[in-house]
């Protein structure tokens, strides 16, 4: 198994699995901020599809393998306008910890076959194309977790979850990927409660092509509340000012997943907004590196 280069972070004092952590930092980040970030080049491009969009970034820490992995999925209101640059620096960040990371692209609303049901198989997709390239870049894929920020944070916890689709389902996929486990960065598991007429919600119904009430089905098969329980451990993290992402989405999720046995911790970063959750200069990312690398490793206290 992997060594990981952990950070004692004072035995993670600063970590309260539900509830508040840190930081002196004023949250100042817009989406151009974020936009801005450094862009580190990743080791490896690789398609798994066929599509433009159908790649991913792959990116290996020092040593030998076999490695394990976190899969990033990047935000922006699944719109096609934003893509997986701004995280870039994020994985970057992730793999310098000791972990491989695998990036994802995919097709978002906006793009054509982006939205439904092409968004959905993409990042499915994505995440199980790491089983064919596992031998020849030296990844674990039994120590595989997914991390997402705000719509990616709820395509991270759509796929811990889409193993309860029915085994003929499409979104589901022959051979799902397993996850060890989840974190969520301003993630989105609601997608009923987050729809809106306006601002990132107003997005909800051209994901799943129609408002959430006219689509039933697709909702069942797209938002993680729904999809409940998952078996493996989940982390949702909020930023203390977040103002895209309602405090409420996390925690009416972790209300719902605990009560069919889920194992689900809410974290709050102080001095945090939307955006500072991806900023791995940002205090808070050491808590949010903990978080991710538990994910891997539950056992890891």
């Amino acid at each position: 198994m992997t060594k990981l280069r952990l950070t004692s972070l004072f035995l993670l004092s600063i970590v309260i699995g539900c509830g508040g952590t840190v930081s002196d930092d004023s949250p100042e980040m817009s989406a151009s901020d974020v936009v801005a970030l450094p862009k580190p080049e990743p080791d490896y491009r690789l398609q798994y599809g066929d599509d433009p969009l159908q790649f991913g970034e792959l990116r290996l820490p020092e040593g030998e393998g076999p490695f394990p992995v976190v899969i990033v999925i990047h935000g922006g209101c699944w719109l096609a306008e934003y893509d997986l640059g701004y995280m870039s620096g994020f994985a970057n960040a992730l793999t310098a910890a000791g972990v491989a990371t695998w990036s994802i692209e995919y097709r978002r609303v906006g793009d054509e076959g982006g939205g439904w049901p092409g968004t959905f198989q993409d990042v499915a997709d994505g995440a199980d194309y790491l089983a064919d390239i596992a031998l020849e870049y030296g990844l674990d894929v039994d120590r595989v977790a997914a991390v997402g920020h705000s719509a990616g944070g709820h395509l991270a916890l759509w796929l811990a979850g889409r193993k309860s689709l029915d085994g003929e389902d499409p979104l589901r996929g022959e051979a799902p990927l397993a996850l060890n486990g989840v974190v969520a960065l301003a993630g989105i598991p609601d997608l009923e409660a987050y729809a809106a007429p306006e601002g990132c919600g107003s997005a909800v119904s051209g994901l799943l092509g129609g408002e959430p009430i006219e689509v039933p089905d697709r909702l069942r098969r797209a938002s993680p509340i729904a999809m409940v329980p998952f078996g493996v451990t989940q982390t949702l993290i909020i930023g203390e000012f977040d103002s895209i992402v309602p405090e409420s989405q996390a925690e009416s999720f972790a209300d719902a997943a605990r009560q069919m046995g889920d194992s689900v911790a809410v974290t709050t970063i102080l001095g945090a907004g939307h955006f500072e959750l991806v900023d791995p200069s940002h205090s808070g990312f050491e808590v949010i590196r903990e978080d991710v690398l538990k994910a891997l490793y539950p056992a890891f206290e």
